[in-house]
């Protein structure tokens, strides 16, 4: 709903009082599917909302539209998903894998050059660090600011 850089600033407490999707018990589940790339039609009907448009109100008044563009991943990944569903070329699905292997799941390009490898990064932990990372997910400081720096962190 953004038009030419003029928006409007939305009043959140009105937008709350009369949105059916801030009052909706599904309302997390709807913002999800829109950050995934879910079509807006496809939202409205499987929560049985009026149309897509509530979707975009919705979607504009909260600031979804940051969180979605960043998440280019989640739309590449659907497309290649649905290779056996339309027809497409061998090519095609090969550029779609290669893009999507360049871009992090904060919807950043990775260049070549600053690409580092992972399994390098994972044999360089501790045995300390690694039964960290098992029992908690929790991967060492270092790790992460390397993989900050080097555009990589959403890739873990």
């Amino acid at each position: 709903m953004q038009r030419l850089g003029k928006e409007k600033p939305v009043s959140l407490g009105r937008h709350r009082r009369i949105c059916t999707i801030c009052a909706h018990p599904e309302r997390f589940e709807i913002e999800q599917a829109f950050v995934m790339w879910t079509s807006p039609a496809a939202i409205a009907k499987q929560y049985r909302l009026k149309d897509r448009a509530s979707v975009y109100r919705h979607a504009h008044a909260l600031q979804l539209f940051p969180k979605r563009q960043q998440n280019v991943r989640a739309a590449l990944e659907r497309i290649i998903e649905r290779v056996d569903d339309v027809e497409v070329t061998a090519s095609a699905v090969v550029a779609a894998v290669q893009t999507l292997a360049k871009i992090n799941a904060a919807g950043q390009w990775i260049p070549p050059a600053e690409q580092i490898s992972l399994h390098l990064l994972f044999e360089r932990m501790t045995h300390e660090e690694l039964e960290i990372y098992a029992a908690e997910g929790k991967l060492p400081n270092w790790f992460i600011d390397l993989t900050k720096r080097e555009g990589t962190h959403s890739l873990l």
